[in-house]
């Protein structure tokens, strides 16, 4: 069943006359803007996207639009998210530094533990 219903598929391709891609589209000066430390898009970020469009006459601003309010929503998200996983790492580390401290002082205990020298080999090493 499946046979039959692919090559009438290949068929009315090649015989169409529209091109058929698989390839994914691009943005055409994605390479140019991420080489120039701009965003992928002209629509990421930047003063086309966060300013305002208009304001009143008397220079009152204007109310910010729901795009605006969504992107300042992720912005602060993304920045308490950093926060959290930056004190993350903080505790890890002084974790860490706690457990090679305490690994020190156990190696350090174990030699002191450990048999001391006596008679002559201890007069041998003071000298």
């Amino acid at each position: 069943m499946a046979a039959p219903l692919r090559t009438l598929c290949c068929t009315a391709l090649r015989h169409s006359s529209r091109c058929f891609t698989t390839t994914c589209g691009t943005q055409a000066g994605i390479k140019w803007r991420t080489e120039n430390g701009l965003a992928r898009s002209g629509t990421e970020y930047g003063p086309m996207t966060d300013l305002p469009d208009w304001s009143f006459a008397d220079g009152r601003p204007a109310p910010p639009l729901k795009g605006q309010l969504r992107r300042k929503q992720e912005r602060e998200t993304l920045a308490r998210r950093v926060v959290n996983l930056s004190l993350e790492v903080d505790k890890g580390m002084e974790v860490w530094r706690e457990k090679q401290e305490e690994a020190k002082r156990m190696q350090e205990r174990n030699k002191s533990l450990l048999l001391k020298p006596k008679g002559n080999l201890l007069l041998k090493k003071n000298k």
